[in-house]
């Protein structure tokens, strides 16, 4: 049984190197936050398993067999009648990425707190929940927050990145679900400035930190992309400074890579702060490949870059 457990979308991806009103060509993929987070921990070693909805689209085969590629368990990943959510992803000519978004009313966001079977959660050391979870549907936000109540009964590990999209919802309801999911989160994993801005206003990690332990939270990780990171535990704060890699091809999945990893090491005996230490690495290798998924290493990598890194640390 997995011992780590996520709920959310995964979507088809569809990538191209040009503009996006002049690409001819799209290469597929796939991504999901909650998704990204199982690959980065599974690729560490760690089991892990889903509950998500697939529509009955030709893309479910492709979805489902993704999955199982990456050794997650599915056996609360449920096909129903619809379609699965898709993105496109190109360049712009400055650089940039533009994002465009196909998923309203997609199958998981049909999700409800039905699908959430107690027992399954049980083999769990920790939950992982998603803020985008929570804003696809007014449902799929009801069924984070029960699975979130009945890990937190079962004394399972609450782990949740808020994961802000203004394409998904405005501020007022984001930091309305925040709140709601708090009480029952033991590591909060926000970043800045997605995270920061939209649900506390202001980018001073000290501050927030301040306003997340108000809350009850014990646990705080914030990253803060190419300035590294910053852990609080146990009335301490530690920054850590980033995996620096000379290499930059694409920050997609980054701080879900970091959120992986960091969530695997304490599951495997890591203290917080050599967690940390790992998944900066694994945060640092994922952005030298294209898409969520092109740079995510393999644990025997990042284990050897994780040693020479804390010796940097020390």
């Amino acid at each position: 049984m997995p011992d780590l457990i996520s709920i959310g979308e995964c979507m088809i991806e569809l990538f191209s190197e040009d503009p996006m009103e002049s690409s001819e060509i799209f290469h597929r993929s796939l991504a999901g936050d909650t998704f990204n987070v199982l690959v980065a921990a599974g690729r560490l070693g760690t089991s892990t398993g889903y509950i998500t909805l697939l529509g009955d689209d030709p893309f479910q085969t492709y979805l489902k067999a993704c999955f199982v590629k990456e050794k997650i368990d599915t056996s609360q990943v449920r096909t129903i009648p619809g379609f699965n959510a898709a993105h496109f992803v190109a360049t712009k000519p400055d650089g940039d990425r533009e994002f465009i978004y196909y998923r309203s009313n997609s199958a998981p966001t049909h999700l409800t707190p039905d699908d959430i079977d107690e027992n399954y959660l049980l083999s769990a050391k920790i939950l992982h929940c998603s803020g985008i979870a929570q804003a696809i549907s007014e449902s799929s936000r009801k069924t984070v927050l029960e699975a979130a109540k009945k890990a937190h009964k079962n004394k399972i590990i609450v782990s949740y990145d808020p994961n802000y999209r203004h394409q998904l919802w405005d501020f007022e309801t984001a930091i309305e679900a925040m709140k709601e999911l708090m009480p029952f989160v033991d590591i909060f994993m926000p970043s800045i400035p997605a995270d920061s801005q939209a649900l506390f206003g202001h980018d001073d990690t000290d501050q927030i930190i301040k306003q997340t332990t108000d809350m009850g939270v014990e646990t705080i990780i914030v990253t803060k992309g190419h300035t590294g990171s910053s852990l609080y535990s146990r009335g301490e704060k530690i920054n850590l400074d980033p995996y620096q890699t000379q290499k930059v091809v694409d920050t997609t999945g980054a701080g879900d890579a970091f959120n992986g990893a960091f969530l695997h090491g304490i599951m495997n005996g890591m203290s917080n702060y050599e967690a940390a230490c790992l998944a900066n690495v694994s945060a640092g290798l994922n952005i030298t490949g294209r898409g969520a998924l092109g740079g995510m290493a393999e644990g025997a990598v990042i284990y050897d870059l994780h040693e020479k890194y804390m010796e940097q640390m020390a």
